[in-house]
């Protein structure tokens, strides 16, 4: 805890801190920083020829046919083989819910949910089936809107 003391002792990260802490309290120092390290999280696309490496946070949604695996992210789509169950489990930590039988979306990207429709914040929408409805409205209603 040393460094808590040499943190109280620079008075501008003193100042930041304390005006954070009053106007949003613990809960959202804890928001703030559960958000910060999901923004750090990585995820590894592995193929057969070639390996890169996103952010969690940059991921809108995967989908599957047969093994072959697309992430879709704002600028780009990559491909991997594997299994959506895998995916989910690496995933859900993360906010990822399933969606369909074939489709994995981040909590953090979704702007609406419209009847059958999740509505992402870049546009794109996705089907909800009937299925999966009830657990992905409650995962999002119950997600945090500061980590959105």
């Amino acid at each position: 805890m040393n460094w808590l003391k040499e943190l109280s002792k620079n008075e501008c990260v003193h100042k930041s801190l304390s005006a954070f802490l009053e106007q949003y309290g613990i809960t959202g120092l804890e928001n703030a920083l559960q958000l910060y390290q999901n923004t750090h999280q990585k995820y590894i696309c592995k193929t057969r020829i070639s390996i890169s490496m996103l952010s969690i946070y940059d991921i809108y949604y995967l989908e599957i046919q047969k093994h072959n695996i697309t992430i879709h992210t704002q600028d780009e789509t990559y491909q991997k083989y594997g299994t959506l169950a895998k995916e989910l489990k690496a995933l859900s930590p993360y906010g990822f819910v399933k969606c369909t039988q074939s489709c994995l979306v981040s909590l953090n990207k979704i702007k609406s949910i419209q009847h059958d429709d999740i509505v992402l914040t870049n546009n794109v929408r996705l089907h909800l089936s009937r299925s999966y409805a009830p657990s992905v409205i409650i995962a999002f209603s119950q997600y945090k809107p500061s980590t959105r």
